[in-house]
């Protein structure tokens, strides 16, 4: 009964927000429209504690810098974005041009100055994530990135994408890392939720100026280390390292490489 209430709450909110936020997006001003999601996302995170039983507790906010800087997130539910963009006032955030197939949205994202990117990856992805990041840079903005590019079931992890150290290395920004085991609660994007206290944990930043291995390296370590710590402390049982998963397209790359040595 829980999902089912959550569910409703949840399309009666996308859609009349959407529609306000639509409407918003026509006038010049971004303000009106990051006033309006805001409230979206402000009435879905207390719409996942009364209607489905998830609370939310963020950690380690002491651990945010002043100004600009990159949260590198662990991404296992629909619900990170949420929850992760309830923290901030402001916070431009990458996303898939999947999010462009739903109504509206587009014309929303562009609005929010939201950093789309081709879902397929590749050189022009990279190019239009450098380009859309350096906007948000400019103006000072929080920005939010799921490095593995994918929803990961709990207990498992996808490569970790370069584009979060591109963009770490062309605009000299440290980067939070952020450990979740919101997953265990609203897994992936099931509609079967399960009530408990969801933990969000921002890390000690990593300080500008390392190089590529070694930043990702750091990054996908304090991560996928502290969500695994976070899923024990829930479940009562012991960290285990995440297995890693390959998407579709790197089983098929894989294929015609051992095909074709």
């Amino acid at each position: 009964m829980r999902s089912f209430t959550f569910s409703v709450s949840y399309w009666v909110l996308s859609v009349t927000y959407a529609g306000a936020a639509a409407f918003a997006a026509l006038t010049p001003s971004q303000t009106a429209t990051g006033w309006i999601i805001r409230r979206y996302v402000r009435h879905m995170v207390q719409a996942m504690q009364i209607f489905a039983g998830i609370h939310i507790e963020a950690r380690g906010r002491e651990h945010l810098p002043a100004g600009a800087f990159i949260v590198a997130s662990k991404h296992q539910s629909w619900g990170d974005g949420f929850a992760t963009y309830d923290q901030f006032d402001d916070l431009a955030f990458v996303t898939g041009d999947h999010l462009e197939r739903f109504p509206l949205m587009g014309t929303i994202l562009r609005k929010l100055g939201a950093i789309v990117v081709n879902n397929c990856g590749g050189h022009d992805a990279r190019q239009a994530l450098a380009a859309r990041a350096a906007d948000a840079h400019a103006r000072g903005r929080r920005i939010l990135i799921y490095p593995e590019g994918n929803l990961a079931k709990v207990g498992e992890k996808f490569r970790y994408r370069s584009g979060v150290w591109h963009m770490y290395r062309d605009f000299d920004m440290p980067v939070v890392p952020l450990a979740s085991n919101l997953g265990l609660f609203w897994p992936q994007e099931a509609y079967r939720k399960t009530p408990g206290r969801a933990t969000l944990e921002f890390l000690p930043p990593i300080p500008t100026g390392l190089d590529k291995a070694e930043f990702l390296a750091r990054l996908e370590a304090a991560v996928e280390d502290r969500t695994a710590e976070l899923i024990a402390e829930a479940t009562g049982r012991p960290a285990t390292p995440a297995v890693l998963v390959m998407t579709p397209d790197e089983i098929a790359r894989a294929k015609t490489t051992a095909a074709n040595p």
